[in-house]
């Protein structure tokens, strides 16, 4: 089992495999409908980032003549590239298939998917003047033939490819016209600012909806009038562009203004990825192939009529909730108020916020007290993802209007959300808030927040530890947990990195927290190794890690190590997972499971035996070498024993779970975990079930 191929699982390959998990619940006619088409939104929406980073990164590899030796698994590149695009072709076949069922299964709940043909005389009306009125002045509509380069195709949109077949007027011989028909060739952008679903007038019980896509097709008369034509066609195309993002090294300009440039380069990125309705004639389709350069290193996916379904993710309810989820809304934390302060109660011990089974709101409060406090003279916080309407950043501004000192680490360079976190800055500024854009070569994936307070003349510090971002939006549909702790030595910690943000030259020591890039590795190492010792020793010896990737070799070669001395190891990773478990002689004490359901596993919870005197860690980093080495990541220790036990046992409910639990395995089968005689026992479901016990526990004393 020393070959590479054997050891590892290719991490595209392996995410690929998560996505297809998404796709599984796509097409799970257990969940709700409306549901699966927001899994279909979901996969498609993941697709397109994988293209625009991953596939755009091997892409690159490829394109540079190496062969292929930096991916895991020992894979060339350009084979990686072929390997990759079949799977994807297979994948958005499947995609189909899937949104066939499920648009048959709208019908009979009275839900119609209309297209452009199928429309009744009153519809035909309705369409026409939602046209004139909404879409046309929104419509963008370019000539192609005539021009001299092609136009920049924003990979966030949707286009139509339109072919217009003009009119003969060659000259005529005996009354047969000579010569070809003039051919123009035009393309539509599908507007961003209308819904991509329409509401069509419901008749009786039956709701009907058409595309934006299938109201332009219908329309097409209107915008071509001026044409003498004979036929015309539009078919769905879209491309998916290198999101690279390139950083200027001209050290005259600030950083917001480096970043601010390169997002706007991206939308010239080279195309890596070009999907179109596979109906579409093959003279329009080597047309815009040629004009836009599509080469034999970008990945042509044939697909259907339509695309960008990340659309689906806002797929109207139509008022049909009983086609949706039942709601989970956010519990209390039992123990601790809104009412009143919340950092009074948190001065007395430690408490666990576990979202979204357990509201935000506690997070919001906490910064709007620390803003209205005129005990609180600092409040210091790492922003990377922030929400549409950031309250966070509400809060921050109006502690920064009340005369308090407000540092902020936000990183400019979060993937997608550079352009939402410049104009956050660029907000935060002008409210006199210091801020700090990051360190050169690292990501601050960190998530951290602490507030200075000065009481009985002293200094008390009290603060959150987080394994997701600050975001209000996402904490409703990601699992993530977050600690409230005045517990001193940790934020004594804390306030180190933050000076590590001022001074990074130095190497800063840190007693309690493990912070990458500098420690996280060896540390982890070392709680690894202990583990090994006491397997060796016949001592009680597990490790369990809560996880979303996991694909650093050196991690995967220790957890390796760690099964063969006969440590139990426990791994839930929702999504890539490089680590090939349950191999005699190198992995068959590992078992690793992933969990896909209706929220988004994002946790990271890791729990070491220690002789059963166990040790718990929260973290921001996955065991991915970028979280390892390139990135300043917190793991935090959990000391409060009623915490510790809490995150134990949410682990081990996760653990159990056999409804929608898939096997990791090499064959990247998503096989479903096997029930046995066991009765079914749904993970997130019965986590919910979990803290409403805790709440009604605390609600009897």
């Amino acid at each position: 089992m020393n070959d590479v191929q054997n050891r590892y699982i290719d991490r595209e390959k392996s995410w690929l495999a998560f996505n297809a998990r998404v796709l599984q619940e796509a097409g799970d006619q257990n969940v709700p409908l409306l549901d699966r088409l927001r899994f279909l939104g979901i996969f498609s929406n993941n697709l397109d980032e994988f293209f625009r980073v991953r596939y755009a990164a091997i892409r690159r590899l490829s394109l540079s003549g190496k062969t292929g030796h930096k991916i895991l698994g020992g894979v060339a590149a350009k084979d990686l590239l072929k390997e990759i695009t079949t799977i994807v072709i297979q994948q958005q076949s499947e995609s189909l298939r899937i949104l066939d069922i499920i648009e048959k299964e709208l019908e009979k709940e009275g839900i119609f998917m209309l297209n452009e043909t199928q429309l009744s005389q009153s519809q035909q009306i309705f369409i026409h003047d939602f046209f004139i009125q909404k879409v046309a002045p929104a419509l963008v509509t370019v000539i192609l033939n005539d021009l001299a380069e092609f136009p920049v195709l924003k990979d966030t949109s949707g286009y139509l490819a339109v072919k217009l077949v003009m009119k003969e007027r060659g000259k005529s011989i005996l009354g047969i016209v000579t010569g070809k028909p003039e051919v123009r060739y035009a393309i539509i952008e599908i507007p961003k600012t209308i819904n991509r679903f329409v509401v069509l007038p419901a008749e009786g019980n039956k709701q009907y909806i058409i595309m934006l896509d299938d109201v332009i097709r219908y329309n097409l008369h209107h915008i071509f009038n001026i044409f003498d034509y004979e036929r015309v066609s539009a078919h769905m195309i879209k491309i998916t562009r290198d999101a690279q993002l390139e950083i200027d090294s001209d050290m005259s300009k600030s950083m917001m203004e480096k970043i601010a440039l390169g997002v706007k380069d991206r939308r010239i990125g080279e195309p890596v990825r070009f999907v179109y309705d596979q109906s579409i004639e093959k003279d329009t389709l080597k047309f815009f192939l040629e004009k836009m350069h599509i080469d034999s290193e970008d990945s042509v996916i044939p697909g259907g009529r339509y695309h960008n379904r990340r659309d689906y993710m806002d797929f109207p309810n139509l008022g049909r909730y009983d086609l949706l989820y039942k709601p989970m809304p956010g519990l209390p934390i039992p123990g601790l108020s809104l009412e009143g302060s919340i950092l009074e109660q948190i001065s007395q011990r430690d408490y666990l916020l576990n979202a979204p089974y357990q509201t935000f709101s506690y997070v919001i409060k906490f910064l709007r007290e620390a803003a209205l406090d005129p005990k609180v003279t600092c409040i210091k916080i790492t922003l990377y993802r922030l929400a549409k309407n950031s309250q966070v950043i509400s809060s921050l501004i109006n502690a920064a209007r009340n005369g308090k000192r407000v540092v902020v680490q936000i990183e400019l360079q979060a993937r997608f959300d550079e352009a939402s976190n410049i104009s956050y800055a660029e907000q935060m500024q002008t409210e006199g808030i210091e801020l700090i854009f990051g360190i050169q070569g690292l990501k601050v994936h960190s998530k951290i927040c602490m507030i200075e307070r000065i009481e009985h003349g002293k200094l008390r510090r009290y603060g959150l530890i987080s394994t997701g971002n600050f975001n209000e939006s996402t904490a409703k549909i990601y699992t993530d947990v977050t600690l409230f702790t005045a517990h001193q030595q940790i934020l004594k910690d804390v306030s180190k990195i933050f000076e590590f943000f001022h001074v990074n030259y130095r190497l800063y020591r840190y007693k309690h927290l493990i912070v990458s890039p500098h420690h996280t590795r060896s540390r982890f190492n070392k709680l690894i190794d202990r583990e090994i010792m006491y397997a060796r020793l016949g001592r009680p010896a597990f490790i369990k890690l809560k996880m979303n990737s996991l694909s650093d070799p050196k991690m995967i070669d220790k957890l390796y190590d760690a099964s063969r001395a006969g440590v139990k190891i426990q791994l839930l990773v929702r999504g890539i997972c490089s680590l090939v478990p349950g191999v005699k002689g190198m992995s068959e004490n590992i078992e690793a499971i992933s969990i896909v359901d209706n929220f988004l596993e994002h946790s990271r919870v890791y729990i070491f035996c220690n002789d059963m005197n166990q040790e718990v860690y929260i973290s921001s980093a996955d065991f991915m070498t970028r979280n390892l080495d390139m990135r300043v990541e917190v793991s935090c220790p959990i000391y409060d024993q009623q915490v510790k036990e809490e995150l134990i046992a949410s682990f081990d409910v996760g653990w159990k779970g056999n409804v929608k639990a898939r096997l990791h395995a090499e064959n990247l089968a998503n096989k479903y975990r096997p029930r046995g005689t066991n009765p079914m026992f749904r993970a997130q479901f019965e986590t919910y079930k979990y803290y409403e016990s805790l709440l009604e526990s605390n609600n009897h004393f």
